[in-house]
């Protein structure tokens, strides 16, 4: 299984890029252009993938992913149930180069996928929107600057988040040949499996939903 190597081209805005193993203060930019619409009617955006247990990259065994988009150009999605560390918002400050002075707290780090470890996203409840906020499915929104994290560390950030590092991505119509294939399955996305379960049962959970569902 493949994945994508560069960020999307669609996603436009300066992303938060708080690389968990280089010293404080290297950020990381890119500009990009803006979304190109889906070419078809069918599409997995606000979906939840599901691996299946036979899947055969060990990268993906037991993931859930939120696709934030899916269109002509590919598929760009955020693993949702691997969480690595807890890091205190005081040292994410510090790495972009903000003032931490005073900020307490800390958050817990997923693994978002394989592909650009070093950039950070952050999939949040539909209650808090930024100009570079991305609009899954009006439930749960995708927003990478750093005004986020900010906000965040200052508890004005929205009501339920999860801050993740890389993404998994998918050249066009790779996705569809690992759904044909039985790579994955999908089932719609709720905003409980993503921020509230335990990490632990979020697969087992989206598994259960899936069998209900046939």
């Amino acid at each position: 299984m493949e994945t994508l190597t560069a960020i999307p081209s669609w996603l436009k805005y300066t992303f938060l890029a708080v690389i968990m193993l280089v010293a404080p203060g290297e950020v990381q930019q890119a500009a990009m252009p803006a979304p190109q619409e889906p070419s078809a009617a069918h599409t997995l955006t606000g979906q939840l993938l599901v691996a299946a247990p036979e899947i055969g990259d060990p990268r993906f065994a037991h993931t859930v992913i939120l696709i934030v988009r899916h269109d002509e150009t590919g598929a760009f999605g955020i693993v949702i149930n691997h969480p690595v560390e807890e890091r205190s918002f005081a040292s994410l400050l510090d790495a972009i180069g903000d003032d931490s002075k005073g900020i307490e707290g800390s958050v817990r780090i997923f693994s978002g996928g394989p592909v650009q470890p070093e950039i950070g996203f952050v999939v949040h409840s539909a209650d808090y929107h930024r100009e570079d906020t991305v609009d899954v499915d009006g439930k749960v929104a995708m927003t990478s600057s750093s005004e986020i994290l900010r906000d965040l560390a200052h508890k004005q950030g929205p009501k339920q988040s999860l801050v993740a590092f890389g993404y998994a991505g998918w050249a066009p119509g790779q996705l569809e040949a690992e759904l044909e294939r039985r790579d994955w399955f999908t089932i719609s996305e709720d905003p409980k499996l993503v921020f509230d379960e335990d990490r632990e049962k979020v697969w087992d959970l989206a598994m259960a939903r899936r069998t209900m569902d046939l």
